[in-house]
């Protein structure tokens, strides 16, 4: 099934990234600007203007100007090598983001408090299309060893707070993604359309996540949903154990507690005899 995290070691490849496609035809100034900026990803954090240019898909003299015009405005940073890096001026705007750090510094006291109940990895994340965002995590010295940080991405299948949110999307939706592809990083990956669906269906009757053993073949998961005002899942918590000395039973109380005092925090308000 499913592991939050990355272990470390032994190592394991994070999904494809692939720069930007040329767009076909001619290319908005928006969408030129843009590509810009999504040149930069986790493997490629500081890059020169050459790099740029050909990451983008645009000629050196354009990627100049936009460079320039971000670099001036502090979305983008020249260190003394000359290279790039995305600007603190990004960081200040993704802070504004409803489901960022805000969402997180209401859930934090009780990622705390789940962290304290099981002194293992506690993680919070929120569904961005095909995939789950990292947006919070927690560690110990003792946990299972991980190697992730906030902002990172997998697919939904892959992990728990993935299949947590999976299971709560839209019946379109979740149908869409069981039909694949589903990406496989272990022999544990559940990568069977009917399979997921089952899982899927068991979340929702369960109310939890236990996820076993996909991304890596060493950890487990264990996941419960966020809900916003409306009663809307609008993101996922879980712990993620080794998967040998994983007791399940004691896990789900600790992290359905979690969930439902951040979902209050966010102004849910569970019906009465729930």
């Amino acid at each position: 099934m499913t592991t939050d995290a990355v272990p470390s070691p032994p190592p394991v490849p994070a999904p494809p990234s692939l720069p930007p496609a040329p767009a076909k035809g001619p290319r908005s100034a928006p969408d030129r600007l843009l590509s810009v900026l999504g040149a930069f990803d986790l493997e490629h954090p500081a890059l020169s203007l050459t790099d740029i240019s050909r990451r983008a898909g645009l000629s050196l003299s354009t990627a100049h100007r936009l460079v320039t015009a971000l670099a001036e405005w502090g979305a983008l940073e020249r260190d003394d090598s000359g290279l790039y890096h995305v600007g603190l001026r990004l960081w200040e705007l993704a802070a504004l983001a409803p489901r960022g750090p805000a969402l997180r510094q209401i859930a934090l006291p009780y990622l705390e408090d789940l962290y304290e109940a099981t002194h293992e990895n506690v993680q919070l994340a929120v569904r961005d299309g095909n995939e789950v965002v990292y947006i919070e995590w927690l560690s110990g010295r003792s946990a299972v060893g991980v190697h992730i940080r906030v902002g990172a991405r997998w697919p939904l299948h892959a992990t728990g707070v993935g299949l947590a949110l999976l299971a709560h999307g839209d019946p379109e939706f979740q149908e869409e993604y069981c039909a694949g592809p589903l990406a496989s990083f272990t022999p544990y990956t559940v990568t069977e359309p009917a399979r997921l669906r089952r899982m899927l269906a068991d979340v929702r009757r369960a109310g939890v996540a236990v996820s076993s053993r996909q991304v890596t073949d060493d950890a487990l998961s264990v996941a419960a949903p966020v809900r916003g005002p409306g009663g809307s899942v609008v993101a996922a918590v879980s712990v993620v154990v080794p998967q040998a000395d994983a007791q399940v039973p004691v896990l789900v109380p600790a992290v359905r507690l979690a969930a439902r005092g951040i979902s209050r925090g966010l102004g849910w308000q569970p019906e009465k005899g729930t």
